[in-house]
């Protein structure tokens, strides 16, 4: 999130702090009142595409304060490096940390046998980078999945860094201008919008992924993207994933990254603030709270095991006293209260089918710490 969709945290904290804050309108610019439905949708996809510059500014930032090692993300990046809030180096920070060791414990559970990873709406993001320095030894199939606007801006950057494409495993990487997807043995960059995985029949089937393996475990990981769509659409997106893409017995799983909380004053006051750069969360309304993310990821069928956290007990819980003092040693924040209500309003939760306690998903996440309640 940017810093100008934060709602002013002292304001939200009580009376003593003063009103609410009310964000600066309804969105009466582009995309507001007068807009064709065509037109309308236009406008908020290209605000939906727009927060993944976000997401890349925030891990630069992230990364030049020593918060996470990442030599990677200034390579994605097309903005000036900027210096992020505190309160939001910390969240991305517990964000990133929480995400790695999910799939930490996925990659070392059975090393020697292959793991898939599906990342939609991947965007700048940069962890098959990262993942193929810390395991170059384990047979990892990634696929990642965005729209063509910005799947073709990765691939320049991709083509443009030999840091990026010495880490693909042909030995050349070629690309023509127009070129928006990417099929190897180890990476795929696929371009489509993940909606037409939610309108597909049997005369207009679902795109094809190349590379995919029907049988292989599988993970599959949100980080803000799911959220941004209809709560109908997402259950299709996902049935078409588990049922189609894969083979109904093949282990699967699925990692999401979403806020939660939205009818507080800080939850009611972010909606207001993103509603004016066009941007809507229908998951957020649909799922407010950690309890309804768990039964969330049952519906889907993913029933061996559901869980969830907020950003708040993985920051107290997940991470070591070593590393807190390491993290709290890189930059002053005194608002330690504003940071609480932060990280209390994002979660991650993460649900599997594996056939059984010795399942691959289920050893790996075992003893993996969940938040009671919620």
């Amino acid at each position: 999130m940017a810093d100008s969709q934060i709602p002013h945290l002292k304001a939200l904290l009580g009376g003593r702090r003063g009103g609410l804050s009310r964000g600066r309108g309804r969105g009466r610019g582009r995309g507001g009142f007068g807009a064709s439905h065509g037109e309308h949708e236009a406008i908020v996809d290209d605000a939906v595409r727009g927060t993944d510059q976000d997401a890349a500014g925030s891990r630069v930032s992230c990364v030049e304060l020593g918060y996470l090692d990442d030599p990677y993300a200034k390579l994605f990046a097309t903005r000036p490096s900027t210096r992020r809030l505190p309160l939001l180096n910390r969240g991305s920070y517990v964000r990133t940390s929480a995400i790695d060791l999910l799939i930490d414990r996925f990659l070392t559970t059975s090393p020697s046998s292959p793991k898939q990873i599906i990342s939609l709406g991947a965007g700048t993001d940069t962890r098959y980078f990262r993942l193929r320095d810390k395991y170059p030894n384990t047979h990892i199939l990634y696929h990642e999945i965005d729209f063509p606007m910005n799947t073709a801006a990765k691939l320049i950057s991709i083509h443009q860094h030999a840091q990026l494409h010495t880490k693909l495993t042909e030995s050349t990487f070629n690309i023509v201008p127009t070129q928006t997807s990417y099929y190897a043995p180890s990476y795929n960059l696929h371009s489509f919008d993940l909606r037409a995985l939610a309108t597909s029949t049997a005369e207009t089937p679902p795109p094809h992924l190349p590379n995919l393996d029907r049988s292989i475990p599988t993970l599959i990981l949100s980080e803000m993207c799911l959220v941004y769509l209809p709560v109908t659409t997402v259950s299709a997106i996902m049935s078409t994933f588990l049922n189609h893409y894969l083979s109904p017995s093949t282990p699967a799983s699925l990692i999401l990254y979403e806020p939660i909380l939205p009818q507080d004053a800080f939850g009611r006051t972010m909606i207001s603030n993103l509603a004016t750069r066009n941007i809507h969360l229908p998951t957020l309304h649909a799922y407010p709270e950690l309890g309804d993310q768990r039964a969330r990821l049952r519906q889907y069928g993913l029933t061996d095991g559901s869980r969830a956290a907020d950003n708040h007990f993985i920051w107290k819980e997940w991470v070591s006293e070593g590393e807190k003092e390491r993290v709290a040693g890189l930059e002053m924040l005194d608002e330690l209260e504003e940071l609480d209500l932060l990280l209390r309003h994002y979660c991650v939760a993460w649900g599997w089918r594996d056939g059984g306690a010795n399942g691959v998903f289920s050893t790996a996440w075992r003893d993996v710490g969940e938040q009671d309640g919620g």
